[in-house]
């Protein structure tokens, strides 16, 4: 079986929870290994200019504390998208991450400019966990979470907060396409 291609474009917290997609065979896991953990960093590398992915040696510990987040994020997004208070547990686990590795504002000189910069220390496993702690706080934070949704395709999971409030697939291209030629096809079907 071939994992399908992440999903990407959504608030950062969002795109890692969606990386647990279900397929013909049931759920799967795109970050299962450092390998595919890298290759899923690679698609947001923009976002996360503070990682050159290609120059950190990532390792399974820094692949736990990713998945841990990960899990944190899901449960607490879940809750807060239904207007729930999300478990202390999954708070208690995002505070832990954005402590482990706290942001640090520092001043740089480039040339005659000065630039303030965020900084974090610590392995690149707890300055990634952070990284998505944080994007998932300001989320969670946001009224705009109760706009988050769950695709509506029939075997899909993935969220999507839409920019449009028609909007119901996670992606018109994968999950709008196969609805639609389902219902073509259950409309013609002749007997």
């Amino acid at each position: 079986m071939v994992d399908p291609a992440p999903l990407t474009g959504e608030p950062l917290a969002i795109d890692l929870v969606n990386t647990r997609p279900n397929t013909a065979v049931g759920p799967v896991d795109l970050l299962t290994d450092v390998t595919r953990l890298r290759s899923w960093l690679a698609l947001q590398v923009e976002r996360l200019p503070e990682l050159a992915v290609d120059e950190v040696a990532l390792t399974d510990a820094d692949l736990v504390a990713v998945q841990a987040v990960r899990d944190h994020i899901a449960a607490a997004v879940h809750a807060a998208r239904r207007g729930e208070a999300p478990p202390a547990d999954a708070l208690n686990g995002l505070n832990a991450a954005l402590r482990a590795a706290p942001a640090v504002r520092e001043l740089t000189l480039d040339g005659t400019s000065v630039a303030l910069v965020s900084r974090r220390q610590g392995s690149p496993g707890l300055r990634l966990a952070a990284r998505f702690a944080e994007d998932a706080a300001g989320l969670l934070a946001d009224a705009r979470i109760l706009k988050v949704r769950v695709c509506e395709a029939q075997d899909c999971v993935m969220l999507f907060l839409p920019a449009h409030p028609r909007r119901r697939w996670c992606s018109a291209a994968r999950c709008g396409n196969r609805t639609r030629v389902a219902r073509y096809y259950q409309r013609h079907k002749t007997d």
